[in-house]
């Protein structure tokens, strides 16, 4: 069965590497030069590109465009405890896109990444055993 990978467009690849893996748990499968590297989560692949350089993910498009990091696309990742989670964030000075917004199926948190990418937390509503 084929894998699915995200990519990410960050500047600086060692920063997000920081992020994701010091404040979100995930490791490092793969980091063979400061223009790429390849992470894990719970079976999960996300590779980190920098906006510079002889990588595919940075060479511009035919009409011109760059990529670059942003947007309002984004990965989820499921907590079991979001409060704890927004606040581990918020003491290591992650920019805050929003607070806690509760909803249908639970809680989130939209947080950016050093590049300015949104990642967000998600803890589910607990299902009721009645």
């Amino acid at each position: 069965m084929p894998t699915v990978n995200v990519r990410y467009i960050v500047d600086d690849v060692a920063s997000a590497i920081e992020f994701y893996t010091s404040l979100l748990g995930f490791e490092v499968e793969m980091h063979p030069g400061p223009g790429f590297a390849a992470l894990r989560r719970d079976g999960f692949r996300f590779y980190l590109s920098a906006t510079r350089g002889p990588g595919g993910a940075s060479q511009a498009m035919p009409d011109g465009r760059v990529p670059e990091p942003g947007g309002w696309n984004r990965i989820q990742i499921e907590v079991t405890d979001l409060a704890a989670q927004a606040e581990k964030l918020q003491k290591a000075g992650v920019t805050m896109r929003s607070n806690i917004i509760e909803g249908l199926g639970g809680k989130q948190l939209i947080v950016d990444d050093p590049a300015g990418n949104p990642v967000e937390l998600f803890e589910p509503k607990q299902q009721s055993t009645h």
